[in-house]
């Protein structure tokens, strides 16, 4: 699954990109970009993994640097 179809993914669990910018403190707009650059920050990924229970994870959402980011999710891998 690319950045982009976690992030839709994400946004159709919480209802909408309205309500995935509302969790993360940030806008539509923001989501919109985030899905056109195809790259979410680091900060909103744990709390997007929370929020989807787990159906969305950080690794979905940062696939190309989770494991320096979050060396501690390796064990899991």
């Amino acid at each position: 699954m690319s950045i982009t179809e976690s992030i839709e993914k994400a946004a159709k669990i919480l209802g909408n990109q309205e309500s995935l910018g509302a969790l993360c403190g940030v806008t539509k707009a923001a989501v919109s970009h985030w899905k056109s650059i195809n790259s979410i920050p680091v900060e909103y990924c744990y709390r997007i993994e929370e929020a989807t229970g787990g159906a969305v994870t950080r690794r979905d959402l940062r696939p190309k640097d989770w494991h320096d980011i979050w060396p501690d999710l390796k064990e899991v891998a």
